[in-house]
């Protein structure tokens, strides 16, 4: 059994879809900043707990 669940988010940047593993016991509403895996920026991330038990990724840019 998986601790972690798969959510996808954009790049604010190239706009690609990026997948992102959480960890609901210490991900949630905590910034991380990874880097897109297509155009290498700098991603702001902060997952916040959505509807029906999903999640919500907020991607913005380190400039945001």
């Amino acid at each position: 059994m998986s601790l972690t669940t798969t959510a996808e988010y954009s790049c604010p940047y190239c706009m690609v879809t990026n997948h992102i593993e959480i960890d609901e016991d210490n991900d949630l509403n905590q910034q991380q900043i990874i880097d897109c895996r297509i155009c290498c920026s700098p991603i702001e991330i902060v997952v916040t707990t959505g509807i029906h038990d999903k999640f919500n990724v907020i991607a913005t840019t380190d400039s945001e």
